[in-house]
């Protein structure tokens, strides 16, 4: 699954947007399985709430916050193994980066998340593992909290500490 930087719904409804992909991998035979796949996907990606009543409305018409949840829904609609999340919150506010920060702690539970970001604070406090790259090649990958107070590669300290990057 992918989670892009800008929340990407298609412009059509909420329901559509997360029923997309099971309906083109054939993962549904009813449309009570997809009615429950889709409550499922937006329950999980803490949306439903918002959006449980307003199902048939163009999703481009709900916050910025609440389109990038609708495309998370519509990522584990089809239960992948891994989601990437690519810089998915550096066009939110505070309080929508916070929510889905929080709704990551929650997927990582049942899947393997790998995020990109520019904002070490984030990585800090979303991340189990965190690896640096720099210019297209890994320079160290180590535990979190390791990497933040015991980096091993100068670079690493260099970057995290704001002297170079």
């Amino acid at each position: 699954g992918m989670v892009f930087q800008k929340p990407n719904p298609f412009p059509q409804s909420v329901f559509d947007n997360v029923a997309f992909g099971p309906r083109v991998l054939g993962l549904t035979r009813s449309r009570a399985e997809l009615d429950g796949i889709v409550e499922r996907s937006l329950r999980a990606a803490a949306v439903w709430e918002d959006v449980r009543d307003q199902l048939k409305q163009n999703a481009l018409g709900f916050s910025l916050g609440q389109q990038q949840r609708i495309c998370i829904a519509r990522a584990i609609a089809v239960k992948p193994e891994v989601i990437l999340f690519d810089e998915s919150t550096s066009a939110l506010d505070p309080v929508a980066t916070g929510q889905i920060e929080d709704l990551i702690a929650e997927l990582k539970k049942d899947y393997t998340i790998v995020i990109v970001t520019h904002n070490m604070q984030q990585a800090g406090r979303v991340s189990d593992s965190t690896g640096l790259f720099w210019l297209g090649e890994l320079v160290e990958f180590s535990p979190t909290e390791e990497i933040f107070t015991r980096p091993k590669k100068e670079l690493t300290e260099a970057y995290l500490t704001g002297k170079m990057g």
